[in-house]
C-alpha cells in the first residue's frame, strides 16, 4: 500500500518512481526499480485483463505476484507465516541471532533457488539486496526487526519518516 501513493488500488510506475525517492534511494535506482517491479508484476496482478503499457500493479492482487525462490514467508494466498519467518534467522544469522551478516544473507539466497528458476532467483536476489544496502546498520547487518517490518509493510513508512527527520535537523 506504501507504493499506491494516491491510493486507488493500482500502483504505476510513476507511484513506484515516487515511493523510492520518499525512502532515500536516487534517481537511478528508483527508475531500474519502477521499471523492474511493474513490468514484472502488473500481468501477474491483473490476470484476465488485457495487456497495459501503463504496467499497473493492481493492490487486491498483489498475492498473485508471489514467484519461485523465495523464502516461503508469505503462503500461497499472502499471509505471513510466523514459522518460516523465524526460521530464517535460526537457520543463517550464525553472528547474531537477529541479524544476517551479507555472507549469511546469501547463502539463505543460495538455499531457496530453486532448480532453473532464473527469474526468481533474480527476483530473489534483488529484493533481498536492496533490503541489505538501504538497510543495514553501521556494523553491515540487515537486524531481524526491520527485515520483519518490510514483511509487514512498516518499514517504508519508517524509513520515510527518518528521511524527513534528518531533512528537519
Amino acid at each position: 500500500m506504501f507504493f499506491d501513493r494516491n491510493k486507488d488500488g493500482i500502483i504505476y510506475p510513476s507511484e513506484t518512481f515516487q515511493g523510492f525517492r520518499a525512502i532515500g534511494c536516487g534517481y537511478l535506482l528508483s527508475i531500474i526499480a519502477a521499471i523492474f517491479i511493474n513490468v514484472g508484476l502488473s500481468r501477474k496482478t491483473r490476470r484476465g485483463k488485457s495487456f497495459s503499457l501503463c504496467f499497473p500493479i493492481e493492490v487486491k492482487n498483489i498475492h498473485m505476484s508471489k514467484h519461485g525462490s523465495d523464502s516461503r514467508v508469505y503462503d500461497e494466498r499472502g499471509r505471513f507465516v510466523q514459522t518460516k519467518f523465524e526460521e530464517i534467522f535460526v537457520k543463517y544469522a550464525r553472528t547474531h541471532p537477529d541479524a544476517l551478516t551479507s555472507d549469511e544473507l546469501n547463502k539463505f539466497l543460495k538455499s531457496n533457488r530453486e532448480p532453473k528458476d532464473f527469474a526468481g532467483w533474480l527476483a530473489s536476489f534483488t529484493e533481498w539486496k536492496i533490503l541489505y544496502l538501504l538497510c543495514k546498520d553501521e556494523n553491515g547487518l540487515l537486524k531481524k526487526d526491520v527485515v520483519r517490518a518490510a514483511y509487514d509493510g512498516s518499514l517504508f513508512e519508517r524509513m520515510t519518516n527518518e528521511k524527513e527527520s534528518k531533512k528537519e535537523a
